[in-house]
């Protein structure tokens, strides 16, 4: 009989353990003592523990199911009777043994609906199932045999620990037998167990992305699996990018650095220099770069190669906007080749930036009035006037002879006049001014235009003789510009008189 007990209180064991999951401290083993209390044909000795002290031990496996229900498995054995007193001096006593395994499902008031979840006090209800198995023989009374029984009670728990708590519990089973004593009567017997004892908490938490932190304390309980996690159940992330390491291609971007969903540093403008690192953050798209993220600018003039128009400028060359040497007066020769570089808009130049000088007088040709013959400064590039014209010009002071108060030539003076085209004839590059003066006989204002006149007078007689009007221009002082005392009829004649002055 004992065999057959233990036999089924295995099997139960077997199903409850076969069937377990494995949540966070889920499981519970009851260890518990308590009494017997028989209730049948000789009386109830429930709660009279002076009429039955009769012990027992128990085992128990329980698993929480949710916040309200737990199921398990019990098992007792121990002693089984009952002391009846028929008179002072009668009584009466059966003992025999008792093994008993049960289902039970218990229905638990800390459930956050009637009392607040893992409180300290858990009272709870039980029902539940099974068989109790007998055996002993007390006198005339024969108990051997099984019955199926059908316990219903009530306990509490007093949460020591998270793991630990001392439990109280009665249970009464209803069985379907009447001869585990001496009568057999209408009534089934029945019997009741008082217990005191621990429950051990045990199990393994839950943690549904087994990544060894329990759901509870996982702040990221999806995790794929197989990822590395902290201690709070989240995807490493090394740099602290906000990309965990089993996605980031960049594990190693230092601290603080904005990145993609990529986990890498972020690059605006592609030229794959990131950009904490990009001197050159808004860099055209395919532009050639260097380390630092700038454009290339192979001659180093600040004016990047693919912008640069000039991209082989001698290093230290000051440069525009193009990336060329700057060229100040425009003259197409760069500053720093230029020998004359304030030369002025829009003149020719030689190769070192300096006006040309065809004639090589020294003066430059837009400064030349003679750009091609050999000239003195004093004649802005011409030719210096030859000491024979300078004579010529001498004895025209004199030697032009006019009607008197009159501008009409006197023959006498054709001799010079004739001279004087000879010399215009024979230097083309001169220009000449004929410049008419009077004495200061008579009004100024008729000496004005009487020596405009006479000016004009010889004008006409050298472009009679071929010399082009372009080439002379004549003027009146008057009495203005005497060269002598006009007191004296010597001097007055000096001052009667026409100047030729060779111009540029």
């Amino acid at each position: 009989m004992k065999k057959s007990y233990f036999l089924f209180l295995a099997f139960l064991l077997m199903i409850g353990i076969a069937n377990a999951q494995t949540p966070d401290k889920k499981w519970g083993i009851g260890l518990m003592g308590g009494v017997n209390q028989y209730n049948g044909d000789y009386g109830n000795s429930l709660f009279q523990f002076d009429k039955a002290l009769y012990g027992f031990g128990s085992l128990s496996l329980n698993r929480y199911l949710n916040s309200s229900f737990n199921i398990g498995i019990q098992g007792s054995y121990g002693d089984y009777g009952y002391h009846k007193t028929w008179t002072l001096n009668e009584s009466e006593t059966f003992k025999g043994q008792k093994g008993d395994g049960a289902l039970l499902l218990s229905y638990k008031f800390d459930n956050g609906y009637i009392f607040k979840k893992n409180a300290t006090l858990a009272p709870y209800l039980a029902a539940g199932a099974g068989f109790a198995v007998y055996g002993g023989n007390a006198d005339h009374i024969y108990m051997e045999g099984t019955d199926f029984v059908v316990p219903v009670g009530a306990g509490i728990k007093c949460n020591l620990s998270s793991s630990v708590a001392l439990q109280y519990q009665f249970l009464y089973f209803f069985t379907d037998h009447d001869s585990r004593d001496w009568h057999v009567a209408k009534d089934k017997d029945g019997y009741g167990q008082n217990s005191l004892g621990l429950v051990f908490s045990f199990g393994k938490a839950k943690d549904s992305d087994k990544d060894g932190v329990p759901d509870k304390l996982d702040k990221c309980p999806e995790t794929p699996q197989g990822v590395a996690v902290d201690k709070l159940g989240c995807p490493l992330d090394a740099d602290m990018d906000g990309v965990p390491d089993y996605l980031d291609k960049c594990p190693n971007t230092p601290k603080g650095v904005k990145v993609d969903n990529l986990g890498c540093p972020l690059d605006a403008d592609m030229d794959g220099v990131p950009d904490y690192l990009d001197k050159c953050p808004n860099t055209p798209k395919g532009v050639a770069i260097d380390k630092l993220g700038c454009p290339l600018d192979a001659d180093v003039d600040g004016v990047p190669d693919y912008l640069d128009k000039c991209p082989n400028t001698p290093k230290g060359v000051a440069v525009d906007k193009d990336g060329c040497p700057v060229d100040t007066d425009g003259d197409g020769v760069a500053d720093y080749l230029d020998k004359c570089p304030n030369t002025p808009k829009g003149v020719t130049v030689d190769r070192n930036g300096c006006p040309t000088d065809k004639d090589g007088d020294g003066i430059p040709d837009y400064l030349d009035k003679c750009p091609d013959v050999f000239g003195i400064a004093a004649n802005k590039g011409c030719p210096e006037v030859k000491k024979e014209t300078k004579k010529i010009f001498e004895q025209a002071l004199t030697g032009i002879q006019f009607e008197s108060g009159k501008d009409v030539i006197k023959k006498t003076s054709y001799y010079i006049l004739n001279q004087v085209v000879k010399v215009m004839q024979d230097n083309p590059t001169y220009n000449l001014e004929i410049n008419g003066h009077t004495d200061s006989q008579g009004s100024a204002e008729k000496n004005l235009v009487l020596s405009e006149k006479r000016a004009k007078a010889v004008l006409k007689y050298l472009s009679d003789k071929g010399i082009s009007t372009t080439r002379m221009v004549a003027k009146g002082y008057g009495e203005d510009k005497p060269i002598a005392d006009n007191k004296t009829a010597e001097g007055r004649s000096k001052n009667r008189r026409v100047e030729f002055k060779v111009i540029f």
